[in-house]
């Protein structure tokens, strides 16, 4: 399935791309679905930066849902390469559950508009194939695939989103990492 997101910053394109590849954790606190991001890995390669992070969501769950659930569910690998010339973001999301099930990549383009305003344009692909988790009968993988995928889509999309909206708050706060 498709995942697309697109946000307008009123800040320049150089600023916009490097705070969201070299500040993102300091911007954690904007982002309510959030706990940690680590950074495991980075390599600078002239212009191309390439980070490999991982994220641990949280959201608030009822507490027997929420000690059902693995915090597998909640966490993720983010492999990136930042390319400065170009102004884009190739990225791989690893979901820590359903490993081997889940694929999902894409690319965010940073285009200048003017001096002072940046768009962003995230687009990707998300697949399921729940025929790979054990745990799923193999009779009811490809209606359970496409509704998770439908699911994961619109939660990743809302993330991206609330991603941009973070950025843009801590741009205006003026606060460097």
């Amino acid at each position: 399935m498709r995942i697309e997101a697109d946000s307008v910053l009123h800040h320049p394109r150089p600023r916009v791309f490097a705070a969201y590849r070299d500040d993102i954790r300091a911007f954690i606190g904007y982002l309510p679905n959030v706990r940690e991001i680590e950074v495991l890995e980075r390599r600078d390669e002239g212009s191309v930066v390439r980070l490999h992070n991982v994220w641990r969501g949280g959201i608030e769950l009822p507490e027997k849902l929420s000690d059902a659930l693995e915090t597998s569910f909640f966490s993720w690998d983010d492999r990136a390469v930042w390319d400065e010339q170009v102004w884009t973001c190739e990225w791989v999301i690893e979901p820590h559950a359903w490993k081997g099930a889940v694929t999902c990549e894409g690319k965010s383009e940073f285009v200048a508009l003017g001096d002072d305003r940046t768009r962003l344009q995230m687009t990707g692909d998300l697949s399921i194939d729940l025929d790979r988790v054990r745990a799923v009968p193999s009779f009811l993988a490809g209606s359970l695939g496409r509704t998770a995928e439908a699911f994961l889509v619109r939660q990743i999309t809302a993330n991206l989103a609330a991603t941009s909206e973070a950025l843009a708050a801590y741009l205006r706060s003026g606060t460097t990492a």
